[in-house]
């Protein structure tokens, strides 16, 4: 049981992990003169696409089904995203935003929870 927990464990740190990067990758163009360089676009582009494809890979081999997956991963990526916009950038979210970040929690309780 501690295995198949160990995927999961895996699988949420490469999501993490490889949602920071992608972040950095879209975002560091609107506060450094480095993210606007065509290297930083074409390389960084490879370990994101690796984290983010082992990822789905485990998060896959530890729920049985795809339908977990992408909720899960949507999860993930709303709640980053809030975080590094946040404290990177300095934008606070909105209560719209707000909102949406709840409900991105919700979700991903909801798809965790149900595979614990």
């Amino acid at each position: 049981m501690m295995e198949k927990y160990g995927i999961l464990i895996i699988a949420l740190i490469m999501s993490f992990v490889g949602n920071i990067i992608a972040w950095f990758h879209m975002n560091a163009q609107f506060k450094w003169e480095w993210g606007r360089s065509i290297w930083w676009v074409l390389l960084g582009g490879v370990p994101i696409s690796l984290l983010f494809y082992y990822s789905t890979r485990l998060f896959y081999e530890y729920f049985g089904e795809y339908w977990a997956v992408r909720p899960v991963g949507f999860g993930i990526a709303t709640i980053v995203f809030a975080v590094m916009t946040s404290f990177v950038l300095g934008e606070l979210p909105n209560q719209r935003i707000i909102v949406s970040l709840v409900l991105a929690c919700i979700i991903l309780y909801i798809n965790l929870s149900a595979h614990l």
